[in-house]
């Protein structure tokens, strides 16, 4: 447990700074194209007219996947942390730079969707998390060397996606083997099988699958849209009824 750690960190140490540097590269360049502005609009200045439940329950999902709240990580990571580790503090550094990179996202993608969808920047927006994979590589069309560097950013992206998905297996992993006894060979078979199951499938989603949608979703939004929307905030509710009825205050501290 402690080996799938320091290997995640490890990686993210060299990925994360030269991800985050394409992503400035990206959005400078996305911010200055023709239209752009309409883009930076759009994503800074709120429109209270079209608030609904929705756009708070939309909201929230994406709060709680950002933060991977709910989602068992912290409980298991939390689990592997040194004695001298301030957990205050680096809850602190995790807020900051969760909200810097997520508004870095923003101004390199919405921007870049004013300036090249070609007046259809409405229907495109609601693309849901599939955006980066629609709107990024119309950048990159448009960079000089754009496929060198397109390649190179999608790369780190799909590493970080994997270090994203091994938080993941870790946590169901060690559930497995808490809950059910199973030896860590076995757990980690099962979940690898899971994910791969219902990632093929979100993928397919975009290709031979693309014909079919659940409830006017497919399966990558219908999946991204039932587990931030739904499941975290209830798990969330219920994690919340756990300390505060069961557990008790005084207890955790």
């Amino acid at each position: 447990m402690f080996g799938v750690k320091r290997g995640i960190e490890r990686v993210s140490k060299i990925t994360m700074p030269l991800l985050l540097i394409l992503a400035v590269i990206v959005t400078i360049y996305s911010v200055t194209r023709a239209g752009a502005l309409e883009g930076v609009k759009y994503f800074l200045i709120p429109d209270f007219s079209k608030l609904t439940i929705m756009t708070v329950v939309a909201a929230t999902g994406q709060l709680f996947y950002s933060l991977s709240i709910a989602m068992g990580i912290l409980y298991t990571y939390g689990s592997y942390l040194d004695k001298d580790i301030d957990i205050e503090e680096a809850t602190i550094q995790i807020e900051l730079f969760d909200t810097g990179v997520a508004i870095l996202a923003g101004l390199m993608i919405i921007p870049a969707v004013y300036a090249f969808s070609s007046g259809g920047a409405s229907s495109t927006l609601n693309a849901g998390p599939s955006l980066m994979f629609i709107t990024i590589p119309k950048v990159f069309a448009s960079m000089g060397l754009g496929s060198i560097v397109g390649f190179v950013f999608f790369l780190l992206v799909f590493v970080a996606a994997i270090t994203s998905s091994i938080s993941l297996a870790e946590t169901n992993a060690s559930t497995f083997e808490d809950q059910f006894g199973w030896n860590r060979k076995k757990s980690t078979i099962v979940v690898t099988i899971i994910i791969i199951l219902l990632g093929s499938t979100s993928a397919l989603g975009f290709s031979t699958l693309d014909f079919i949608t659940i409830i006017g979703m497919n399966f990558l939004d219908f999946f991204d849209f039932i587990t931030n929307s739904i499941l975290m905030p209830i798990a969330a509710l219920a994690t919340l009824i756990l300390i505060l009825r069961v557990v008790g205050l005084d207890k955790i501290a």
